[in-house]
């Protein structure tokens, strides 16, 4: 993060912009929107200079910029054209540590302008980090057609129940959903289309309801994919964005964690190869435990929840416990990683049926029905499968696969360290040993991993 976005309240405060041309002019305009009282720092004045200047809290210095100038001023602007004069006016702003902004030089600057999307009192603001200007104009310009005018109301309505909600609903919890169905539903659609009357009234009985209402916690059994964020499903990232408590595990990738919301509480759960950070019973109690306190938990898995992931037991033990829950699917390892590395599961000329198979070693072997696995016009897609390799590539050979049959060990599928190793059933295990390879792996198996030479988009 080049610049941590904050919001400054310039009510009354002197800022100093200096500058002759209509750069300065557009600064100068927003710090006077904000309430500040603008000093202009200018020799010759542009024509929409002159014409701010006339404006209250706005005053023309037409004088060469100097340090003195600097004097009682709270924030400062450097938006002329000569940059010499730019990068004088940023060393003697830093000399007194006051914040200061040079028009295109994040490097003279300790604060940038965002592009500002104005829903006052809702503000919301776009950055680029100053580096590509007009990704940031794009992005603002996505975002104001998504953005109703009417919400700077419907936060003034809000506002106006604040302090009678905190008096009223003592729970932190029991104030968030409470906002968030006034904020998300009926109550809001009333203000939108301008029934802010009819809209108080519709909180004072939604804040009667809730004070006589306990507190009801539910768990959201979320997939969250093979890794890239952005495989995440709209319901997904709608609950991960309103949980309480979030219990995740360690194939779920940190740009997706990233996602949760800000101040909901982490724990790790997550479980590696002879190590479990919690056992599986008891991260079904911690949800039961959670639940009842009445929040609302994310158990947030990677991949989706019902493929290898004890997603079944997990709610199994909620449903025996009464606790109200919801499941959201999620895509696959075995799908992400497959269609990250070009490799379809499935294809006409190759194979009418894929099967998904655990390759987890316990006392250094895997039981398995071998035999049923060698057929011919099938793909075998083993997950956990890294550290038992070359025992899963003798047994299949032991039981009469080709030791020809192509074979794609595909390592932090879908994200941009993804790595696909590909090979032969026999030479794999000699392949692997000259590579490094991290875990979460996918071993693919089947005629299809032929066709990656062809379909590997990525790459």
């Amino acid at each position: 993060m080049e610049f941590l976005p904050l919001h400054f309240d310039l009510k009354e405060r002197r800022c100093l912009v200096v500058g002759d041309q209509d750069i300065a002019t557009r600064k100068a305009d927003l710090l006077r929107r904000a309430g500040a009282v603008v000093l202009l720092n200018s020799i010759q004045p542009c024509d929409s200079l002159q014409e701010l200047a006339s404006h209250a809290n706005v005053s023309l210095i037409s004088e060469p910029f100097h340090p003195g100038l600097l004097e009682d001023v709270e924030l400062v602007v450097a938006a002329s054209e000569d940059s010499a004069l730019n990068r004088r006016v940023s060393e003697a702003a830093r000399k007194l540590h006051l914040p200061v902004n040079v028009v295109e030089e994040p490097a003279l600057s300790s604060f940038i302008f965002p592009s500002i999307i104005d829903r006052s009192p809702i503000i919301v603001s776009v950055s680029s980090g100053a580096q590509i200007p007009v990704l940031t104009r794009l992005l603002r310009s996505r975002l104001e057609s998504l953005i109703p005018h009417a919400y700077g109301r419907l936060a003034l309505v809000a506002s106006e129940f604040r302090e009678r909600v905190k008096e009223t609903l003592p729970h932190q919890n029991q104030r968030r959903r409470f906002w968030e169905s006034v904020l998300e539903g009926k109550i809001a659609d009333l203000v939108l289309g301008g029934r802010e009357g009819k809209a108080r009234q519709e909180i004072e009985k939604a804040l009667t309801v809730s004070e006589a209402s306990s507190p009801i916690g539910e768990v959201y059994l979320v997939g969250a994919g093979p890794g890239d964020p952005d495989l995440l499903t709209f319901k997904a990232l709608r609950l991960m964005r309103q949980a309480d408590v979030v219990l995740y595990d360690r194939l779920v990738a940190p740009e997706i964690l990233d996602l949760v919301r800000r101040d909901a509480e982490r724990i790790n759960v997550g479980k590696e190869r002879s190590r479990h950070t919690l056992p599986q019973e008891e991260i079904n109690e911690l949800l039961v435990n959670l639940a009842r306190q009445g929040k609302r938990v994310l158990r947030l898995k990677g991949g989706d929840p019902f493929i290898f992931g004890r997603g079944g037991e997990e709610i199994d033990r909620l449903a025996d416990a009464g606790i109200p829950f919801q499941v959201v699917p999620g895509i696959s390892a075995a799908n992400g990683c497959a269609a990250y590395a070009g490799i379809p599961l499935t294809h006409r000329d190759y194979s009418q049926s894929v099967r998904f198979i655990t390759g987890h070693l316990k006392d250094n072997s895997i039981s398995l029905p071998w035999q049923e696995f060698v057929q011919e016009h099938q793909t075998l897609v083993f997950y956990m499968g890294l550290q038992g390799l070359p025992e899963i590539c003798r047994q299949l050979m032991a039981h009469g696969m080709r030791p020809e049959m192509p074979i794609a060990l595909v390592s932090q599928g879908t994200t941009r360290f993804q790595k696909v190793l590909t090979s032969t059933l026999q030479e794999m295990p000699l392949v692997l040993e000259q590579q490094e390879v991290r875990p979460p792996t996918l071993i693919i198996i089947g005629e299809v991993v032929k066709l990656r030479t062809k379909l590997a988009w990525l790459d």
